[in-house]
């Protein structure tokens, strides 16, 4: 029927992301619900060594439950200085044994280890790869790249994780700084999802 929207389910239960994705995808012919939205299911174990291999297994397992085209991601924070870590960590990066962790407490791990880091070497990126399954096909794989520095202290109240740290050299502030229009241009996630639009639009 014209007009009629392909439901896309968005394998998360972080509602800023799946608000950022449906946000980045707005005037595309799907109506983007998050997996929380559809019913209860089971988390998701990112036991991965990657973020592919993460995206992968969210998207295919939610796949499974909700028999819906669903598109997961997985992404992180890579700092130069630190080995790439936390890496697809990021999220948990500050847990402790029986203990989640917080974007606080990530934060103030991440300024720990980079307190004697000098300027020049404070380099990092945030990686995101995102995985399209399809119902009875194929997952399809894009991957975004936002390279970056690591301020010496949070600055900015927009955003979530380590937006607050996160500085964008050529506008010279970091992602909580710059708000979500300007950071959904940008970002890591923008520009994977700019190939998701492409697979979509395959459809």
């Amino acid at each position: 029927m014209p007009g009629t929207r392909r439901l896309l389910v968005v394998a998360s239960r972080n509602p800023h992301k799946v608000e950022e994705i449906r946000a980045i995808l707005e005037g595309l012919p799907f109506q983007v619900a998050s997996v929380t939205e559809l019913g209860e299911f089971p988390e998701v174990v990112e036991d991965g060594k990657s973020f592919a291999e993460n995206a992968r297994k969210k998207a295919v397992q939610t796949m499974t439950w909700v028999r819906e085209l669903v598109v997961a991601d997985d992404s992180g924070l890579e700092v130069d200085a630190l080995d790439g870590a936390p890496g697809v960590h990021s999220a948990r990066f500050a847990a402790e044994p029986g203990m989640p962790s917080s974007d606080a407490a990530n934060n103030a791990k991440l300024l720990r280890l980079m307190a004697d880091v000098p300027p020049e070497r404070r380099g990092a990126q945030f990686r995101c790869v995102i995985a399209l399954a399809v119902p009875g096909g194929e997952v399809h794989f894009s991957e975004g790249i936002c390279r970056g520095q690591i301020a010496y202290e949070p600055q900015g109240a927009h955003g979530f994780g380590y937006d607050p740290l996160f500085i964008v050299p050529e506008l010279g502030m970091t992602f909580a700084q710059l708000g979500p229009e300007v950071k959904n241009r940008i970002s890591h996630r923008a520009r994977a999802l700019a190939g998701l639009k492409q697979l979509l639009g395959q459809l």
